[in-house]
């Protein structure tokens, strides 16, 4: 503050060196003329207040050099998530001890604990005593007598690894008047439910009872060859076999099948599932097979 007013003191000091060459003497004068400085004082007062603020703000320039030491710290602060990231490799040891976990447990006939049958027993009263009904026949029981209240007519190997299941059908066209086969066009269907145990398979075979003569069955080949890309379930095949009098006879059956292993609950879901969409592609197919008209009259002799 004092040495910008300073020009206004050399004038009075150049006055008194005149009179006092001594440096001596000018001291002593200086040191009288306080009253000078008062009244520089006063004037210089409010500048004084307002560069006081100019000098405050350059001090706040010089604490601006405080967050230069704070930046060694964030780089510090940076290795402490290196640290961290040892600690998910504990947590992904963990997950490596779940499958040290005790397995399900397993049955006699191979079913888990979270099986639906798991640890049941079931059995069937017949002339030569109980015969032991495995899942996949007692799920095909369970459709049978259960859903549809019909008679027990399951029949069951001795070792209880098969089963067989025989019954009828009618089968009528449609309504639609866009379908080869009518209402009134009706005709019986013969069916077949095999079951494996030991592959946990369930097959049904749907025949229609007449043999196809053989001036046919060129034509009917070449009809299931053009359906069975349509029919998205199941197949159309002809089947040979021989009949009481070892002459060879050929059927038209149409094939379906399921796997209920792995099937912890819905086995007879799946069943009912197999055989009521298994009987609609069925009924699809014979009526566009009856395009060929030499077909639908021997369907339906």
């Amino acid at each position: 503050m004092a040495t910008k007013k300073s020009p206004a003191k050399k004038k009075v000091a150049t006055k008194v060196v005149k009179k006092a060459p001594a440096k001596k003497a000018i001291k002593k004068v200086v040191a009288k003329k306080a009253p000078a400085k008062k009244v520089v004082k006063k004037v210089v007062k409010k500048p004084v207040a307002k560069k006081a603020v100019v000098k405050k703000a350059s001090v706040k320039k010089v604490a601006v050099k405080k967050p230069a030491t704070k930046k060694p710290i964030k780089k510090v602060a940076v290795k402490k998530p290196a640290a961290k990231k040892a600690s998910p490799k504990k947590v992904a040891k963990k997950p490596v001890k779940k499958p040290a976990t005790k397995a399900l447990k397993v049955d006699q006939y191979g079913l888990e604990s979270d099986d639906e049958f798991y640890g049941l027993y079931f059995a069937k009263s017949t002339d030569e005593g109980l015969v032991e009904v495995k899942p996949c026949t007692f799920s095909l029981m369970y459709w049978w007598k259960g859903l549809l209240g019909y008679p027990d007519m399951i029949e069951i190997s001795r070792d209880s690894n098969t089963a067989m299941l025989q019954f009828e059908s009618t089968f009528g066209g449609g309504d639609s008047g866009e379908t080869e086969l009518t209402e009134q066009d009706t005709l019986e269907i013969d069916h077949i439910i095999e079951v494996d145990e030991e592959e946990k398979l369930v097959s049904l075979y749907s025949y229609v009872p007449i043999p196809v003569p053989d001036k046919l069955i060129a034509a009917l080949g070449l009809a299931i060859l053009n359906i069975n890309p349509e029919t998205r379930y199941g197949s159309l095949e002809i089947c040979p076999t021989t009949n009481e009098e070892g002459e060879d006879e050929h059927f038209l059956r149409y094939r379906i099948a399921t796997y209920l292993r792995g099937v912890k609950s819905g086995k007879v879901e799946a069943i009912e599932s197999m055989i009521t969409n298994g009987s609609e592609f069925f009924g699809i197919a014979l009526d566009a097979m009856c395009v060929d008209k030499s077909i639908k009259k021997w369907l339906l002799s």
